[in-house]
């Protein structure tokens, strides 16, 4: 890996030093500046909206005819009056409801203006998030117990800093603004009755599978109550609407997302010991796993043992654009420069592959994409035709929890989720596991064969506990499972890629995202002797080595990143030049936590993907926190490369260019990484 140079120059004095942290026991919330932005066209307000496709069928489980697929929707989107669709979606009406779809056929005619769209949208819609308030911290603890686990003192001070960072994204429904009936306005909003915590950016609702790290990173930062408050938001989720849904939002309710719901439950009960929440938490936890058996399960006939196995997939249930995303997956469907053209019935099989896809949290990437030759356009999307190794996975994990919650109380409940976890990982071992290539794999319904496509989903079985034997018996053959991310830590300053194809979709290289560096960093099941990796310590077995490389590259990526967008430690770290921060446009910010990083440069954020990269962010902080706290003596300062000197050579920190030789790169790391990994 090249030596860079440090930027942290302060890192070698630091080494002695000590950092005093102020206690608090509250916060007062910040103050949240109302989003509203503001419409435009990139045309003459006079001029006339295309001409619009037949509309989509109506969506059963989304009846708003606002803030649904439907005319209005359509039409706003086809405006193209914000940068990012969810804009439009989040905005609750400034009237009642009947009055603005009165509005709206006023106006509504072949020769609609997108002048009269703008003056539509302001005169009848308030701004974005306005439903929301910030929330005091009660007994925020400035000095939580985690940060003595840390040694570094750079990495201490601003694990510290981002701990304070949680101030900003807590959130609470506020009455004063919310629809609570629809005489008065209409909102997306799904109100929630307890304190929850906002990813960021345009994420501006409690999500579902981010909140995981959220949680991690909470119970970190002893914000129990907290916790407790977002279990309880989506247990009044499975209570009143059945299952827990992708998001806050209305246009959400027909799709979940990966689900660790039982997982966030099992670490709060562990870490707090309150076992009083059980005796709710535990029948609608049942009630979500019956929901993905009931919805999201099939039965497959092994090509391998003939053996069948009930297995789950993402599939959502969807025949329309979807609202946060309407243009977008609007003109994927319809674009007239794409032939041949898309008929109503592959234009509704095309628009459940595209929720799918946001079902499964990996929006978008070639592991989704059909078996052959295609031409790499999300129309090629067949997610729901795969057997998904990281649902499964998790899916076993969570029966297996489920019967260690229940003890020795319910012996019944115990064996039956034994006999589903077990089940779970003879299908997974089976259909997904090749033993040739020492690789787990997705399971294709149209081919009857493995997705000879690798990714980071590699390692989600052995995260939740399913290890074949192969990589038991055989030191080899463990290390050749995790060969790809031995050669990405050598090739690379940054962490590990959701996959090894550069494809411009945010789920593909070279991004680098929160949940697969914490799973590589969890596993504790392998122990071994050095193969390469790095400089390993006495005694240290390769495994713990390339755990130990991945929490230093996962740091170094957030705090590098951070620092070259303004980030600064009072007394600790200084604020880099405004020519500095030039490079990356940052001379007004302060810091940013992104959502998603580079393997290929580690003070850059990620790239692609249907908006701007976020900053905030949710889970970036909580694995932030986690790190620090599992790995905290293990953590180096984190060395970066110099800003002007990659402003001259033109790739800036922030920037999505890369060095020309990386695609060829990928390309050979592709077949690797779907070879044997020897």
């Amino acid at each position: 890996m090249t030596n860079f140079p440090i930027l942290v120059k302060l890192a070698c004095l630091l080494q002695g030093a000590t950092v005093a942290y102020a206690q608090s026991t509250a916060t007062a919330p910040p103050t949240l500046t109302e989003s509203t932005a503001v419409p435009s066209a990139t045309v003459s307000g006079s001029a006339t909206l295309p001409s619009q496709v037949a509309l989509p069928p109506k969506q059963p489980w989304c009846p708003s005819e606002i803030f649904c697929a439907g005319s209005l929707l359509q039409t706003v989107n086809l405006a193209h009056l914000f940068p990012d669709d969810k804009t439009f979606a989040d905005k609750p009406t400034s009237k009642p409801p009947q009055g603005v779809l009165a509005n709206f056929q006023n106006i509504s005619s072949p020769n609609i203006t997108y002048g009269q769209v703008i003056d539509f949208v302001e005169q009848n819609f308030a701004g974005e998030g306005h439903e929301l308030e910030t929330v005091a911290l009660q007994d925020f603890n400035a000095n939580p117990a985690f940060l003595n686990n840390v040694t570094n003192p750079l990495v201490k001070a601003w694990s510290q800093t981002v701990h304070t960072i949680w101030t900003q994204l807590i959130r609470g429904t506020n009455e004063s603004t919310l629809c609570s009936s629809r005489s008065q306005c209409e909102s997306s909003l799904i109100p929630l009755n307890h304190t929850f915590v906002v990813p960021g950016g345009r994420f501006r609702e409690q999500y579902y599978w981010d909140s995981f790290w959220i949680v991690e990173g909470l119970l970190e930062s002893e914000l129990y109550s907290i916790v407790n408050s977002t279990l309880q938001n989506f247990m009044d989720q499975l209570d009143t609407i059945g299952f827990i849904p992708n998001g806050g939002r209305i246009y959400y309710l027909d799709r979940s997302q990966p689900p660790l719901f039982i997982q966030m439950l099992s670490r709060y009960v562990t870490v707090t010991g309150d076992r009083s929440i059980l005796s709710r938490a535990l029948p609608l936890a049942e009630k979500e796993l019956q929901w993905w058996r009931t919805n999201r399960s099939l039965n497959v006939s092994s090509p391998f043992t003939n053996q069948s196995h009930l297995v789950y997939h993402y599939s959502v249930n969807n025949s329309a654009p979807r609202p946060e995303s309407y243009l977008t997956d609007y003109l994927t469907a319809n674009d007239p420069s794409v032939n041949p053209p898309l008929n109503d019935t592959q234009k509704a099989a095309l628009y459940a592959e595209l929720a799918s896809g946001a079902e499964s949290g990996w929006d978008y990437t070639r592991r989704w994409f059909t078996d052959g030759d295609n031409d790499g356009s999300l129309r090629n999307l067949a997610v729901s035709r795969l057997v998904a190794v990281d649902l499964n996975s998790i899916l076993y994990r969570n029966h297996i929890i489920m019967a260690n919650l229940y003890g020795s109380s319910n012996s019944n409940q115990v064996n039956s989720h034994h006999r589903a976890a077990e089940a779970l990982r003879t299908a997974v071992l089976d259909l997904l596991w090749d033993a040739n290539k020492l690789a787990f794999y997705d399971f294709s319904l149209d081919t009857n064969k493995r997705r000879d496509f690798f990714s980071a989903v590699n390692f989600y079985p052995l995260w939740s506990g399913i290890i074949p034997d192969e990589i038991v018996r055989d030191e080899k053959a463990a290390f050749s499972h995790f060969a790809s991310l031995n050669l990405v830590l050598n090739r690379f300053n940054g962490t590990y890629p959701t996959t090894f194809v550069d494809t411009g979709l945010q789920w593909d290289a070279p991004n680098c995202w929160a949940p697969h560096q914490y799973i590589g960093a969890d596993i504790n099941a392998l122990s071994g002797t050095l193969v390469n990796g790095g400089n390993a310590t006495d005694g240290e077995g390769w495994s713990h080595l390339l755990q130990r490389e991945l929490a230093n590259r996962y740091i170094t990526s957030a705090f590098c990143s951070w620092h070259a967008t303004g980030g600064s430690i009072e007394g600790i770290l200084p604020r880099l030049s405004d020519a500095e921060l030039n490079v990356t446009q940052s001379i007004n910010n302060n810091g940013n936590m992104f959502e998603k990083f580079s393997s290929i440069d580690v003070d850059s954020a990620g790239r692609g993907g249907e908006y701007t990269v976020q900053a905030g962010f949710g889970w970036t902080n909580g694995l932030v926190l986690w790190i620090a706290s599992n790995y905290g003596d293990q953590l180096n300062a984190p060395q970066c490369p110099s800003l002007l000197a990659q402003g001259r050579s033109g790739h800036g920190g922030t920037s999505s260019a890369r060095p020309k030789a990386i695609p060829a790169f990928w390309a050979i790391a592709a077949v690797v990484a779907g070879a044997a990994l020897l």
